[in-house]
């Protein structure tokens, strides 16, 4: 594989750099990082060192863009990442191992029709529903002025690409899909709102896990997600809300290990809801947010349990929502505190306050405090994980190369752990 994905690279470059100058634009960028960072008592509990980490990691992102003509681009974006001393390409030699192709699609117009086809980002409700990259197509058609109606397909699962038994005669069984309809309107250049419809199916879902099922256990998908998204952007001030609801059914494989609910019709139920924004006061630009993603208070599926209400917001595949910088990620996004969903966001509540200042144009500071629970108590009864201070110090060394230094803190509560988890990491980086 990596062979042929760098024979594939290289031939793409030597096509690109022969055409013809007038026919071709050639557009290149990228990003690069290096991040040195300790993380430690992440694992709640001193006597278990699970969760220290100190390490230093290096990422390229290469991006080319075949800009044809005015209505036609081929794009590609490149990646390989490097943790120093590993085999794959941070060691002594460094031949790498790791060669990653993010995105590889075609954008053209058709008239008012734009359309994007392959490999590509998909993003849906800010990321608490999709926020990946996936193979799949986008046709956004331009209605009028400031009104647009997107829709996309992409493939989660193909059905023959399992580890378990598939029959020879009905490879697509197991194919998981899923469509959206999310028209985009402008009620003005300063606000717009979309609300969305996100439609996720499979005749055989064995390979995708929902709600604390395991892989394996569920078929006959048939899920709704329905949200509605709104911002508004002003002189001194900007604001978000992402609102979803889950609808539609999974059933559950009949050798399920639980009777009662073994070949059973699970309703999907979850909702989500979030808001923030930003404000310019004085010196300082202040922001915040809050969500709240429902959880299940009977999600422990016991051999006794009948319930077969899914309360909690299900993650399908894809979501992505970064937040705090231990709880949530941050800039370290290696691993989260003890009981944290990290990005993948449900059972939870969390609220956020903080601040940056820029006491010169090249040096800036961001103050955050954070508080997250659990919606739902966890098996041991728990239901705080704590709260969290971050700071960020971010100074531009020459134009265009930033370095981060990041401390962080988590004052635990019980669903966290016995002790406090600590982060502290610097990162370089550039974008072109």
């Amino acid at each position: 594989m990596k062979r042929f994905s760098v024979i594939a690279l290289a031939a793409l470059l030597i096509v690109a750099l022969a055409m013809p100058a007038a026919a071709l634009e050639n557009i290149f960028g990228g990003y690069w990082r290096t991040r040195a960072y300790t993380q430690q008592q992440f694992s709640g509990d001193n006597r278990d060192e699970s969760g220290d980490l100190s390490q230093v990691d290096t990422r390229t992102r290469l991006f080319y863009t075949a800009k044809i003509n005015d209505n036609l681009a081929f794009i590609n974006k490149f990646e390989f990442d490097a943790v120093w001393g590993d085999d794959d390409l941070g060691d002594i030699g460094a031949d790498g191992k790791v060669f990653e192709i993010k995105n590889s699609y075609v954008d053209w117009n058709q008239g008012p029709v734009n359309v994007k086809l392959g490999i590509q980002n998909f993003v849906l409700n800010r990321g608490f529903t999709i926020d990946d990259d996936a193979s799949g197509v986008k046709i956004i058609w331009k209605l009028a002025d400031g009104i647009y109606l997107p829709f996309s397909w992409l493939r989660i699962k193909e059905g023959y690409d399992t580890n378990q038994p598939v029959d020879p005669s009905d490879l697509n069984k197991g194919d998981i899909d899923s469509y959206t309809v999310a028209p985009l309107v402008y009620l003005s250049k300063d606000i717009k709102i979309m609300p969305t419809w996100n439609y996720i199916h499979s005749r055989e879902g064995r390979d995708l896990a929902l709600g604390g099922f395991p892989e394996g256990s569920l078929s006959n998908i048939n899920a709704h997600v329905f949200g509605l998204n709104a911002d508004a952007s002003f002189d001194f001030a900007s604001f978000w809300f992402t609102g979803a609801m889950q609808a539609g059914t999974a059933k559950v494989s009949k050798n399920f290990p639980i009777p009662a609910i073994a070949g059973e019709d699970l309703d999907l139920k979850g909702w989500i809801v979030a808001l923030g924004g930003d404000a310019n006061i004085g010196p300082a630009a202040v922001h915040g947010q809050f969500f709240y993603a429902s959880g299940d208070d009977d999600s422990n599926f016991a051999a006794g349990d009948t319930d077969t209400d899914l309360d909690n917001w299900v993650q399908y595949s894809g979501e992505s929502y970064y937040w705090a910088e231990i709880m949530g990620y941050g800039i370290f996004d290696t691993q989260v505190s003890n009981g944290s969903p990290a990005d993948k966001v449900s059972n939870i509540y969390a609220g956020n306050l903080g601040a940056t200042l820029k006491p010169m144009d090249k040096l800036s500071l961001t103050f955050d405090v954070w508080y997250a629970a659990l919606a739902e108590d966890n098996a041991a009864g728990d239901d705080k994980l704590g709260t969290e201070v971050d700071l960020k110090v971010t100074y531009q060394l020459v134009e265009g190369l930033n370095l981060d230094v990041v401390g962080a803190y988590l004052f635990a509560d019980d669903a966290t752990g016995d002790d406090d988890p600590i982060e502290v990491g610097t990162r370089l980086s550039i974008s072109f």
